[in-house]
């Protein structure tokens, strides 16, 4: 008996270091800050309030600042639509009043620097999203960009210019975001893929990837992560591995 005990024991024992070497790298892995983007953006774009208002709190605790949380959730509207965005919103506001009601004070943080009157936004977002997905040059328009035109205007002019241009986060901060809403959701692969290809482009490592997957794993749901799991095995099949 005692000996099966020692053997479970070492077993447990073994398996947590193992866990710990793969995810304690340096550098590489998603620190606490990154790890409360993924979890408030992945709450907020499933709708779970409940657990949202507990990862608000945690985003603010890892030195999130009021106002790049408000960030967060105003870009989700773009990927979740309004109603998932109104409702994080909604749950943030009741949470900052919680706290301030306990006598904490958060960091407000920076506000968006207006963005220039005479921007070309078509332009701006041409060349945001060529960025991300890796283009040398646009690639002929396709699909929905024939199909319904303006909604190639509304990515490249609203999107990647009106959102992406704000600098409260950063082009690399707002893929996280991305990425963490389309793994939360169902039905949303093919764009999940576009999207860690372009994660990876901002500057993500391949170890950091697996670390995202692992957070969803952890907080999210296992159904998601390994849904995740397999899209991002996929984009990296097609990169050759090269990241």
């Amino acid at each position: 008996m005692r000996l099966k005990i020692f053997t479970f024991l070492f077993s447990l024992f073994s398996a947590t270091c193992s866990f710990a070497e793969q995810t304690d790298q340096g550098m590489d892995i998603l620190n606490v800050r990154q790890q409360a983007i993924i979890s408030i953006s992945a709450f907020t774009a499933n709708g779970d309030i409940v657990k949202l208002k507990s990862e608000l709190n945690a985003g603010l605790e890892s030195d999130l600042s009021v106002n790049e949380i408000k960030e967060i959730l105003i870009q989700l509207y773009a990927y979740c639509g309004f109603p998932r965005s109104l409702n994080g919103i909604n749950a943030f506001i009741d949470v900052i009043k919680e706290r301030e009601a306990q006598g904490i004070k958060d960091n407000i943080g920076k506000e968006a620097t207006p963005l220039p009157k005479d921007m070309d936004k078509d332009a701006y977002g041409a060349k945001v999203r060529r960025e991300l997905a890796g283009w040398d040059k646009e690639p002929p328009a396709q699909g929905y960009q024939l199909f319904t035109p303006v909604m190639d205007v509304y990515l490249k002019e609203h999107l990647f210019a009106d959102i992406f241009a704000r600098d409260v986060l950063n082009h690399q901060e707002r893929e996280l975001v991305t990425i963490a809403a389309l793994a939360a959701m169902s039905g949303t692969q093919g764009q999940l893929q576009f999207h860690f290809g372009a994660a990876i482009n901002s500057g993500f490592t391949l170890s950091q990837m697996y670390a995202f997957v692992k957070v969803l794993n952890i907080k999210i749901g296992q159904k998601e992560a390994k849904i995740a799991d397999k899209v991002l095995s996929d984009v990296l099949k097609s990169r050759g591995n090269k990241t």
